[in-house]
């Protein structure tokens, strides 16, 4: 196999050069996606109606669980392929390629199978009320059928990242935006499709990109491409793939159970238009949450690779370098939403009652964002190193062992306030434990570095 192209500058250039190299194209995909998203609300919240909007903010736990089982093959096999890159396996390198495509198949089918027989009463548990399913079962059942092809476009996407082509990974990304902004209006205001328009545009965008990715890994240049024999299931590349995505998995699971636990609550203390209150701040806030999500997509490889190779002063250095822009990034955040609340509720929907809801949760969720980069880098470099178990604990503890017990309190005493309090008070407790783990792991790196 010719490794010429192998992408060895992880493990000798500049720290802060290639983290840009590899991280503002994952960055720029990144809040492309969270653009798409926020503006796929506006044209629902503005072209369809608040009913829909609600009913949007009811499939978030059902969007949750699908990219739940993604992550755990697209982001375990990424992260395994960078770590054996750093080792020069190549070869099992290129096997990770074609066991990405077959376990996201499966698991893609297996879910959509599995799922859309009980679609409604699925929704009804997640508090879909009388005027928000039709809009919620509309929307689900055109993603749900399409969810395979939505597994192998993102798994390919971080295969591409991790083999060494950011900026292709990048276009895969923004690709799909841009079809998706051209389908979206076309299909909701031009055809009357209503929210069902936003899920046939998301499908078929993908779908298109998918034909792309599929081109670019056909090209024999590319350091990993498609071969025959490597297709069949690896019991190693498979359980280790899956070791390592079960943080990420695990934290999207938790993600489901604690929206469904939002969503009951904020219907329980004012009714569906909190729950549209709530779509809005979620949407925002995953903004800066997927600008530093690209951040440590860049960190990923570079990290893995260098952890490979045990080069650990260079796996502390992106490591350092990371969290200083994740809490930039966070607090850019924090000030935005202090100061222009109500500009940026009043872009999803104008109605009062909602600006009133909205508003207030948006300044609870945001005040510990400066703080909460931090986090989310230190969770992605536990897991980015081969070291799931600390990843998971630091996941799970956020939204289980810490925001499950307030979320139950808080709101019997302060309504749809103690809901926003909630999210911030887990937040600030998952930083410390946060700080506990790094601090632990950096002396190990420090002493190793020593050594070697």
């Amino acid at each position: 196999m010719d490794h010429t192209n192998a992408p060895v500058g992880l493990g000798t250039e500049n720290i802060g050069k290639l983290l840009m190299q590899y991280a503002i194209p994952a960055i720029i995909a990144m809040t492309a996606t969270s653009l798409y998203n926020i503006t796929d609300s506006i044209f629902i919240g503005q072209g369809v109606g608040l009913a829909a909007l609600s009913g949007l903010a009811i499939t978030f736990p059902l969007m949750n669980l699908t990219a739940a089982f993604g992550t755990l093959v697209g982001i375990g096999a990424s992260t395994l392929l960078s770590i054996r890159m750093g080792q020069k396996d190549y070869n099992t390198a290129n096997h990770i390629l074609g066991n990405v495509l077959v376990l996201n198949s499966i698991v893609g089918i297996g879910l959509s199978v599995a799922i859309l027989p009980f679609l409604k009463p699925v929704l009804y548990f997640f508090r879909a009320s009388d005027s928000t399913i039709p809009y919620a079962y509309d929307f689900m059942v055109i993603i749900l059928s399409g969810n395979v092809i939505t597994h192998m476009y993102f798994g390919l996407n971080a295969v591409l990242r991790s083999a060494g082509y950011p900026q292709k990974s990048m276009y895969a990304t923004i690709f799909t935006v841009l079809i998706n902004l051209i389908l979206n209006p076309l299909f909701i205001f031009g055809f009357k499709w209503g929210i069902r328009g936003s899920a046939f545009a998301t499908v078929i965008s993908q779908v298109i990109v998918l034909g792309w990715q599929i081109y670019l890994f056909s090209d024999k240049s590319f350091f990993i491409h498609w071969k025959k024999g490597i297709y069949r299931l690896k019991k190693r590349i498979v359980i280790d793939s899956l070791s390592i995505g079960m943080a990420p998995f695990l934290m999207n699971v938790a993600g489901c159970l604690i929206v469904i636990l939002i969503n009951r609550q904020l219907i329980k203390h004012s009714g569906d238009i909190a729950v549209s209150a709530y779509g809005i701040v979620n949407r925002v806030a995953f903004l800066f949450v997927m600008i530093v999500i690209g951040l440590n997509q860049g960190m990923q490889p570079i990290a893995g690779y260098n952890y490979g190779a045990k080069i650990y002063s260079r796996v502390l250095s992106v490591l350092k370098q990371a969290i200083f822009f994740a809490t930039v990034i966070m607090t850019v955040g924090a000030l935005i939403v202090e100061l222009f609340p109500k500009a940026v509720v009043s872009m999803f929907n104008t109605e009062e009652e909602l600006i009133d809801i909205a508003v207030p949760g948006l300044r609870w969720v945001f005040a510990c964002y400066p703080l909460i980069g931090f986090q989310i880098v230190v969770s992605a470099f536990f897991q980015s190193i081969g070291k799931p178990n600390k990843s998971i604990i630091l996941s799970t503890t956020r939204q289980v062992l810490f925001l499950i017990p307030i979320l139950l309190i808080l709101p019997e005493h302060y309504g749809v306030t103690g809901v926003w309090a909630s999210i911030s008070i887990s937040d600030f407790l998952s930083v410390i434990l946060a700080v506990f783990l790094l601090s632990m792991e950096k002396r190990k790196l420090t002493n190793n570095n020593t050594l070697s």
